[in-house]
């Protein structure tokens, strides 16, 4: 009889692969609502940073602006002309507020109980609140991405303490606890805090990048405003200082 030899079978251990998949498949919905909370600060982090980045790209085109502002041979003219190169900008709200102020004060000076009030406070009133409104206008927003950046990574931080206690009581409940069973789970759960980063950091770039921008915007705009008053109550810009010449007495 023949005798038929049968090797042993070797079975081969099954390695589980690891990843954001098998990650996301296996979490509660503390942790898919901690990633969706993520993406939606994301979201509107980058939807601020594209209407502000946008708004600066304009600066150049609105310096310009400006500048013709004083080549116009009216005061009327100038405002139009700024209002159309430079649209919505805050120095077309400015020079238009202005030129409103100035010709209501001409129109109804003395008939109101601010009547006693003469043309350069009246002016400095209305120009003041033209840029309180902008300012306000200018920093809308940057409390969103400051907020951003000052949570998201602690967001992140919860959602990664999470996924390794629920990571360790699974690995608990199998018996297991050899380093091959500990650093997968574990090493997933820190996706979320790279997450957390990966929302926190363009935005407190942009805080701190459009807060620059903004500062160097108003000290322009007070400029602005500064020439227009001079302007409205002289009927000159404040140009450059002249030059003095200073004789001293003595031997020439």
């Amino acid at each position: 009889m023949e005798q038929t030899l049968s090797s042993p079978v070797i079975e081969m251990p099954v390695t589980q692969s690891y990843g954001i998949g098998h990650f996301w498949a296996q979490s509660d919905i503390v942790i898919h609502s901690v990633a969706i909370l993520l993406l939606v600060m994301s979201i509107l982090s980058w939807t601020q940073i594209a209407v502000k980045s946008w708004r600066a790209s304009k600066r150049k085109r609105t310096a310009q602006a400006v500048e013709n502002f004083w080549q116009a041979a009216t005061l009327e003219e100038a405002v139009k002309n700024l209002s159309r190169q430079a649209p919505d900008s805050s120095f077309a709200h400015l020079a238009v507020q202005a030129a409103a102020a100035a010709g209501h004060f001409d129109v109804h000076h003395g008939k109101t109980i601010g009547g006693s009030t003469d043309r350069g406070e009246f002016l400095t009133r209305a120009l003041r609140q033209s840029i309180v409104r902008s300012t306000a206008r200018l920093e809308s927003g940057l409390t969103m991405l400051a907020s951003i950046g000052s949570i998201a990574p602690f967001v992140g931080l919860f959602g990664t303490v999470w996924g390794i206690y629920h990571a360790l009581l699974a690995i608990a409940s199998t018996g297991s606890a050899s380093i091959d069973k500990i650093s997968g789970p574990v090493g997933e759960a820190l996706i979320m805090t790279a997450a957390g980063l990966f929302v926190a950091i363009p935005a407190v770039l942009a805080y701190n990048a459009f807060t620059r921008v903004n500062r160097l915007e108003l000290a322009e705009l007070d400029g602005f405003a500064h020439d227009l008053h001079a302007y409205m109550g002289t009927g000159a810009r404040m140009g450059a200082r002249p030059n003095i010449r200073v004789v001293e007495k003595g031997n020439n």
